[in-house]
């Protein structure tokens, strides 16, 4: 019986139409594991990883995270080109999305938006660091206009807040708008958010961007995972040490969570388990329009759902040591240590969809207009999926989303440790407090592998 599962699965992955939805939204083929050897190695892999933590010396945990102070780097006026090169791009691209091709394949504003944007300049960023401080399309003019004082002052405890917020109705439009590839639509949301932003920072100045603009949450976040760091407190250390060392903006865990819940429905939404459970047949779709309330409601209670069980975890383990730290902190810091399981589901999720939208992307950039340019010189090119009809190419992609997602939550594992550790004082101390957390990020990395490798149906 699992073998003929696994047949059909790998039957519907090979004509489910991949290249039909470049955009960000869950797309890929369908792939079901022939045993659970790999979610039992992976599960193992954390469970050990928790088991460890009480055997191993404090020092070698503490190395992990450790980091050596550099000067801080002076880039001058670079930045200010960069962000007005990179408004420049946006011009150009809305102005494609208006009047340029209406294919969303062929189209650079919804490219360039989902592929580019959303799934590779976030995830490059906990490598290279916080690359949105370059390629924002905003200070650079703001520079250029003197608009450098802010005219009213942000209160301190706004911290991340309307970020989160932002993060969320950035996902129900993801996740549940009919058509968010759509490039006059996008091309028009595109315009009126950079709108909006600009206005808030000529009156706010740059902590409008930091508290409300989602572009710089998403990228700051993600940065703090980086080994390296250019800017004050400039440093270079294991991965994560700029959570351990920095103090962290109000709601940044809040807005960590949330953004593994985001990721998570994003990987439940268009399950075979999910359409069942929302009253619709997976082979008989009946598109987005149809179940846009459902999806918001979806997505909504895996964030809500999420948070809740995780302010129980941290609770339980305050009350376990009997802590005198207050729950508000351990569960504001504590949540910063998701985000390295939402980084390496980010990638994982998007990965198959990743294969053949670049392509796409590369095919736009040489022939921007869709009139049958070669700007590139790329010619002859044609993009293809042949990778998901051979099993060997199939098995490969999912075991390196896999291996991301087990190593997301040992990373995340140890990073909770590293933090609860200056949290509740001493190293056991520490392991005890975590163990519920621990409990939950091995649960998590089950659910991980199993919606990576469930049937889709939309």
């Amino acid at each position: 019986m699992k073998m003929r599962n696994f047949l059909i699965a790998v039957n519907l992955a090979l004509l489910w139409p991949v290249a039909a939805n470049a955009h960000a939204s869950a797309q890929g083929f369908v792939l079901l594991l022939p045993t659970g050897a790999y979610t039992a190695a992976g599960v193992a892999a954390v469970a050990l990883t928790v088991v460890a933590l009480f055997a191993v010396p404090e020092r070698v945990v503490n190395g992990m995270f450790g980091m050596r102070t550099m000067t801080p780097r002076k880039f001058g006026l670079a930045p200010t080109v960069t962000s007005l090169l990179s408004l420049g791009t946006m011009i150009f691209v809305v102005y494609l999305g208006l009047f340029g091709p209406r294919s969303p394949l062929s189209n650079l504003m919804p490219l360039s938006f989902w592929t580019l944007g959303w799934v590779a300049l976030i995830s490059l960023s906990a490598i290279f660091g916080n690359l949105w401080h370059w390629i924002n399309p905003w200070t650079g003019l703001a520079a250029v206009l003197g608009l450098t004082k802010p005219v009213f002052r942000l209160p301190d405890w706004l911290g991340l807040w309307p970020a989160t917020g932002m993060l969320i109705a950035f996902a129900a439009f993801l996740l549940a708008d009919p058509a968010p590839d759509d490039p006059i639509r996008l091309a028009q949301i595109v315009l009126g958010y950079w709108t909006i932003i600009f206005l808030g920072m000529s009156v706010f100045g740059r902590p409008w961007l930091r508290s409300v603009e989602l572009g710089h949450a998403l990228f700051a976040a993600l940065a703090s995972l980086s080994a390296v760091r250019s800017h004050m407190p400039a440093g270079i250390g294991g991965p994560g040490w700029q959570i351990v060392k920095m103090a962290p903006l109000p709601a940044a865990g809040l807005f960590a969570l949330t953004f593994l819940g985001v990721g998570s429905f994003d990987g439940l939404n268009e399950t075979f388990w999910w359409l069942g459970t929302i009253g619709v047949n997976p082979l008989e779709f009946p598109g987005r329009s149809a179940v846009i309330g459902v999806t918001v409601m979806g997505l909504l209670g895996s964030i809500i759902g999420l948070i809740a069980v995780f302010a129980l975890v941290v609770w339980l383990g305050v009350v376990l040591i009997r802590a005198k730290v207050p729950f508000s902190k351990a569960f504001s810091t504590l949540g910063l240590s998701v985000l390295p399981i939402a980084l390496v589901y980010h990638i994982a999720h998007y990965l198959p969809s990743f294969l053949v939208s670049i392509q796409y992307t590369v095919a736009a950039l040489s022939d921007p207009f869709a009139r049958g340019d070669d700007w590139l010189g790329l010619e002859p090119f044609r993009v293809t999926t042949g990778f998901f009809n051979r099993i060997d190419t199939v098995r490969l992609i999912w075991i390196t989303q896999a291996g991301l997602v087990v190593l997301g939550h040992v990373w995340s594992v140890l990073l909770a440790h590293r933090l609860a550790t200056d949290l509740f004082g001493g190293h056991r101390r520490a392991a005890i407090a975590t163990l519920p957390l621990s409990v939950f990020m091995i649960a998590y990395t089950f659910l991980g592998l199993w919606l990576l490798a469930a049937p889709r149906g939309a």
